[in-house]
């Protein structure tokens, strides 16, 4: 059972980390995941409250961070309510349509479209569609980093 936990375990870090960059994969929620995958498989024994309340704070921080990092991109450059929207919604939508490259593509296309819809000119449009482009990138990097740090500190827990 022990083998069959780890290989679970693993599993569910690589989506974790895939999710980073797709998504509709669960992200850090498969990564919190895989500590009580390893619990009911190996043991809880080594997760005391501290591990708890660390990795709780990451997710919180993560799932905070996930939507402000992203909406800080387009809101710098210029985008309003609507390009934010847009570009959540293209971000959803556009790895369905448009395949790897709609992960690039949905938010810029969607935050393009949301200021579009509110009278914005073409140019400024498109100066917020790549705004949602770099707050994605930068989304990505954050999401790495800190899932990264709740794997490394999940390992060391149980070293």
């Amino acid at each position: 059972m022990e083998i069959t936990g780890i290989i679970l375990v693993i599993i569910l870090f690589i989506v974790g980390m895939a999710g980073t960059i797709y998504p509709v994969l669960p992200g850090v929620f498969a990564i919190y995941g895989a500590f009580f995958v390893y619990g009911f498989f190996v043991t809880f024994e080594h997760f005391n409250v501290w591990f708890w309340i660390i990795q709780t704070f990451i997710l919180i921080v993560l799932l905070i961070a996930d939507y402000l990092v992203g909406a800080w991109g387009v809101k710098k450059f210029g985008g309003t309510r609507a390009s934010v929207i847009g570009s959540t919604i293209g971000i959803l939508i556009g790895p369905f349509i448009f395949n790897l490259p709609g992960l690039i593509i949905g938010p810029f296309v969607g935050a393009v479209i949301g200021e579009m819809i509110v009278h914005t000119p073409l140019k400024d449009a498109m100066k917020v569609g790549l705004g949602s482009v770099v707050g994605l990138f930068s989304s990505v990097a954050v999401k790495i980093v800190m899932q990264g740090i709740m794997i490394l500190l999940f390992i060391l827990w149980i070293l």
